[in-house]
């Protein structure tokens, strides 16, 4: 496993073109492209002010640069680096931007949510759509460009709008049965719309295209209930986490429960590996102990660690929540499929510091990855079941069925992985430090060291 020299970034805002041919990183308000193979600057671009949010159109030709504080986005060409495109939403103001699929809309949110204002960068025509409802994830695209599923608040009820992306006309326009819809996402395949509810109720609601009610699930009441929803990439499968430290598992044709995973304090299958993050000891000689050789060891032992395989029953470390605090520590709320949905991934809010494996063909725990610190951020390669994690120290783990490894990022003054974001094709992966990051170059599985 290799490693590329450091360079510098700001806020997290660095990402790889959808082609995969570039990368693009902030700092402050200039924009850096590189070559991802040689990662020479190919582009420098400077900004009016501070980079809010940066992003790739899909077809990787321009890149839109939002300044939130300002008001602003910046859209720079990679084509044509004299050409530039200012828009100002005035005095409204501007709390999020994002592109359309076809990479020449661009889509702002004004303060309050007022509305969502549609620029078009090739005829310069403006549409406005009007209360767009202020929650977590209101807005979304099917996979293939065509729509787009945005949540509406208006007299006290929740709506969803489904627009045509070509034209941005409206074609279907349905009240949902929420009390507090907070987030909606499309299955991968375009054909469902799935609609979910506060944390207060549990409720989840499948709709099909045209705004017909398919399923309405509710696992239990009078508790605080979802927590986090994500489609497998085959459109197969719904998961959906929630308060109660469980996972449930929807099938796509009758949209019943097919499994449930729970998150145990104590870990009895035998049927499920556990791997335990362990710090590595130092094993010198008397001879290495001068005081130079017992500072660089402590210094690079400190942060290197491997995993150890610990047989059932293994207890999990568990914090309990303050039940006087907002938003308690409790419940499942990060889901991640592998690229074939063979494998889900799984983080319970109570157990920060464990990575939970699902095997979805046998319906049952495949593997339990416990860190010395809490992880703060786990992705899947997007061409093979690799599962890539960091949890703030300067070491990257990767999981593959094969096994676990636990590789140390070599930097000077120490590189603390804060997330990770892997290339298209799987290789390489971005690791982002504080106002620091790197590449690493990995190779085509993970080996236990």
């Amino acid at each position: 496993m290799n490693f590329s020299e450091v360079f510098k970034q700001s806020s997290h805002l660095c990402n790889f073109s959808p082609d995969g041919k570039y990368l693009a990183t902030c700092v402050q308000y200039r924009l850096v492209v590189r070559d991802v193979s040689t990662l020479q600057i190919l582009n420098l671009y400077t900004c009016l002010d501070l980079i809010s949010h940066m992003e790739w159109s899909s077809d990787s030709q321009f890149i839109l640069c939002a300044l939130y504080k300002r008001g602003l986005v910046q859209v720079w060409s990679l084509e044509q680096p004299d050409w530039h495109c200012k828009i100002d939403e005035g005095s409204i103001g501007l709390v999020a931007s994002r592109w359309s699929p076809d990479g020449r809309h661009i889509l702002n949110t004004t303060e309050f949510h007022l509305r969502i204002t549609v620029w078009s960068l090739c005829t310069k025509a403006v549409s406005y759509i009007k209360n767009p409802k202020a929650c977590h994830k209101g807005i979304d695209f099917s996979r293939d460009g065509c729509y787009m599923a945005l949540a509406e608040r208006r007299d006290c009820k929740d709506y969803v709008c489904v627009f045509v992306c070509d034209d941005w006309h409206l074609l279907r326009h349905f009240e949902t049965e929420t009390q507090d819809l907070t987030g909606l996402e499309w299955s991968p395949n375009g054909c469902v719309l799935a609609v979910w509810d506060s944390c207060l109720e549990y409720k989840v609601l499948l709709y099909s295209l045209d705004g017909r009610l398919l399923f309405t699930y509710s696992a239990y009441e009078w508790s605080l209930g979802v927590k986090c929803v994500a489609w497998s990439p085959s459109s197969q499968f719904l998961a959906i986490g929630s308060y109660d430290e469980k996972v449930r598992i929807l099938n796509h044709i009758t949209w019943k429960k097919m499994a449930q995973f729970e998150h145990p304090a104590t870990i009895t299958t035998t049927k499920a590996i556990v791997y335990k993050e362990v710090a590595k000891r130092s094993a010198a000689g008397s001879e290495e102990l001068s005081l130079p050789n017992i500072t660089m060891d402590s210094t690079v032992l400190s942060n290197q660690s491997k995993y150890e395989i610990h047989p059932a029953p293994v207890q999990m470390p568990v914090v309990r929540p303050d039940p006087d605090r907002a938003n308690p520590k409790i419940g499942v709320s990060t889901l991640a499929f592998s690229s074939d949905s063979r494998y889900l991934a799984t983080k319970n809010d109570n157990m920060a510091s464990v990575v939970w494996v699902w095997d979805l063909q046998k319906m049952s725990l495949e593997a339990v990855l416990e860190q010395m610190s809490a992880v703060r951020c786990f992705q899947w390669d997007p061409r093979r079941s690799r599962l890539a994690i960091c949890t703030g120290n300067t070491n990257v783990y990767l999981w593959t069925p094969a096994g676990c490894v636990s590789v140390h990022v070599p930097s000077d003054g120490g590189f603390q992985v804060q997330s990770l974001t892997w290339h298209c094709h799987g290789d390489p992966l971005i690791l982002l430090g504080k106002e620091q990051l790197c590449l690493c170059y990995t190779t085509t599985g993970a080996e236990d060291k």
